[in-house]
């Protein structure tokens, strides 16, 4: 009787404690995630990784054609100064063109932020909806908050791993085929490290944009604990979602996102354009983002820059 007593009594602490993700192992208050294990000396160090100069933008161009989830949707309005004549201004006759965006900020090539998606109203660090949503801003989690994200990146080429140009919807990648692309690469994934699939999914997007929102190849549950044991900041691929679709269980909903966003507070960064780096049979680069500083937002448009 006793032992069961105690049993429960450690089954109640551990409850008003918190679930078994969280607190985050970089602390009960942290906010940043796995953007806590860059470092100058992680910088300096990718930095020699540079050898030709060249440089690969990984964003896709942003447009109404833009395949991306639904709702989700992009429009831009290009006005002239003055009263929208193309009337000139001062004594210079200057002219000019200013622009007006009406977008959402999940499309395209995107980082998610650690405010993107938890599980039942709870995110990273187990903190609840209510103590950071607000329809103006997250208040908390904001993706303008974090600091550039510079360090080590690192290609998994599973297209060539495969033999394959495209590898089909529904491939997942777990610890298996991650290791066996690591392997193949010549590369020890590790911490700090930005991982990065290509599968040549993104092709889809310009022949097929239904088939490419269809379903894709991605990234598993177990290869997302993987990684994210190792220490990787952020996990991209060349897809809308990262993660493979169908789901590896049909009943769940984003259990990848949940995965790396909530439980383990790394960043998801999605439609990255891997093609150039795969021709050039690229596996580690000096990877750049400075992502845009939109105010309390979720989510937002990027384009990083690989430098080998």
């Amino acid at each position: 009787m006793k032992h069961w007593a105690l049993v429960l009594a450690a089954v109640i602490a551990a409850t008003a404690h918190g679930a078994d993700w969280y607190p985050s192992r970089y602390g009960a208050d942290d906010t940043l995630g796995a953007i806590n294990n860059l470092s100058p000396e992680a910088v300096v160090k990718a930095a020699q990784l540079v050898k030709t100069g060249k440089t690969y933008p990984l964003g896709v161009v942003t447009g109404r054609d833009t395949p991306a989830y639904p709702p989700r949707q992009y429009a831009l309005t290009v006005l002239q100064p003055g009263d929208g004549t193309g009337q000139t201004l001062g004594t210079n006759r200057a002219t000019g063109n200013d622009d007006l965006l009406y977008t959402w900020l999940g499309i395209g090539s995107q980082i998610d932020g650690l405010g993107h998606l938890g599980t039942e109203h709870r995110f990273y660090n187990g903190v609840p909806a209510q103590d950071f949503v607000t329809p103006t801003g997250l208040t908390k989690f904001n993706v303008d908050a974090l600091p550039p994200m510079v360090g080590r990146g690192v290609l998994l080429d599973m297209a060539k791993l495969r033999g394959e140009a495209l590898v089909p919807a529904g491939t997942a990648f777990n610890r298996a085929e991650i290791d066996a692309a690591a392997n193949a690469a010549g590369i020890a994934i590790g911490k700090g490290d930005i991982v990065l699939f290509h599968t040549g999914w993104l092709n889809v997007a310009d022949s097929d944009k239904q088939q490419f929102m269809s379903g894709e190849p991605g990234l598993g549950v177990e290869g997302a604990a993987y990684l994210a044991g190792l220490g990787v900041v952020a996990i991209g691929s060349d897809n809308w979602a990262v993660e493979v679709i169908p789901h590896e269980d049909p009943a769940q909903a984003f259990p990848v996102h949940v995965e790396l966003l909530a439980k383990n507070g790394v960043y998801i960064l999605e439609n990255m354009d891997t093609r150039a780096l795969a021709a050039d049979n690229a596996t580690a680069f000096l990877f750049v983002l400075g992502q845009p500083r939109f105010e309390g937002s979720v989510q937002t448009v990027i384009n990083p820059v690989a430098i080998r």
